[in-house]
């Protein structure tokens, strides 16, 4: 996580001058910002997994999530600012600084694991270690290096409920998060500083239902609900929703409307941070930072086809009404594939299907 957060904010801070230098200088940069921000996820699931208990991580991950969405809600907010301040340079050079100062924290309050943590109390670590009861044999699985044995995880259907699943969630992100504001300038002839705005309040109400889904998933955890039922809860509500809500969005004829149904949208989308995302950690606690890293991979795919492939449904058809149409009905496709494959059990990966 270190050492991404650290390429990542340096490939940032550097993009202005890349971009005076070259194309191809450019494109390294943020060829780099990639490839750096590709562990973040992956770190964070593995994280999660060995510092909290089943009762506690749909909460853990609500927080992460959230800070993950107030980061897009500050970045659009902040970047017009900053640029009529600044300048091209100022975003660039205020989020890479940023990262750096991050970066002190996290190295000076984290470790990899409980036990490894300079300041924890024996009472912290003796009430994780009883909540997680962690057998043996799966302590022995956490530590051991190696090759991953992809075939074996890839021949399990939850494992493809989880990948599907978070193929549709980065495609509906990136979409969202990149076409927006060009959405709201282009339909609704707002400015692009005024569109940043509205695009920005969805992003704010993600963080907020997103702790609101962690509490409610834990609680019915706590209450007798299987595992595998609260995550399908979850992730129908986030896939359904923002679903049915995109069919909204394109009947919005005012933009107040039209930022009204994308808030609904992204706010019910962070359910599914308790289901897929989490799900990961339950299906293959042993497995879960490569398991999520596969994952990140086809959501990337999904991310570059939806994200590029958005500009030319909109160039060849003239408006987006068509490709929010896609997309919302592939959130509902999806929705049903992880509803009949996923479990919320450990899935014994040591044999293939």
């Amino acid at each position: 996580m270190a050492w991404g957060v650290a390429l990542w904010s340096l490939a940032t801070f550097l993009t202005p001058w890349a971009a005076d230098s070259s194309l191809w200088a450019l494109l390294a940069a943020r060829a780099m910002v990639g490839v750096a921000e590709g562990v973040a996820l992956p770190c964070m699931n593995n994280m999660v997994a060995r510092w909290f208990p089943p009762t506690e991580r749909s909460r853990a991950v609500g927080i992460a999530m959230a800070g993950f969405q107030l980061g897009n809600v500050v970045g659009l907010m902040l970047s017009p600012i900053l640029m009529s301040q600044g300048g091209i340079y100022g975003p660039f050079v205020i989020f890479g600084l940023s990262g750096f100062l991050w970066l002190l924290v996290w190295l000076s309050a984290t470790s990899s694991a409980p036990d490894r943590h300079p300041q924890i109390t024996k009472s912290e670590l003796e009430y994780i270690k009883q909540k997680k009861q962690i057998s043996t044999m799966e302590n022995k699985r956490i530590s051991t290096s190696g090759i991953p044995p992809f075939g074996r995880l890839l021949s399990k259907m939850p494992t493809w409920a989880v990948i599907v699943a978070n193929s549709m969630h980065s495609w509906g992100f990136f979409v969202i998060l990149s076409w927006m504001p060009i959405y709201f300038n282009s339909v609704y002839h707002v400015n692009l500083k005024q569109a940043a705005w509205f695009s920005a309040v969805p992003w704010s109400m993600m963080a907020f239902t997103g702790y609101i889904a962690g509490f409610w998933s834990d609680l019915l955890i706590r209450r007798g609900t299987s595992i595998t039922l609260t995550r399908k809860i979850m992730q129908s509500i986030g896939f359904i929703g923002p679903g049915i809500a995109l069919i909204g969005l394109t009947t919005a004829k005012q933009p107040l409307v039209a930022s009204a149904w994308l808030s609904l949208a992204v706010g019910l989308k962070s359910f599914s941070h308790l289901g897929f995302l989490i799900n990961l950690q339950e299906i293959a606690p042993e497995y879960s930072g490569v398991l999520h890293g596969m994952c990140l991979t086809a959501g990337t795919l999904a991310a570059i086809v939806g994200t590029v492939g958005a500009g030319f449904f909109v160039e060849l058809l003239g408006s987006f009404q068509g490709f929010i149409l896609l997309t919302a009905i592939l959130y509902l496709l999806s929705a049903l594939f992880y509803n009949i494959y996923a479990t919320g059990e450990r899935v014994d990966f040591d044999t293939t299907a």
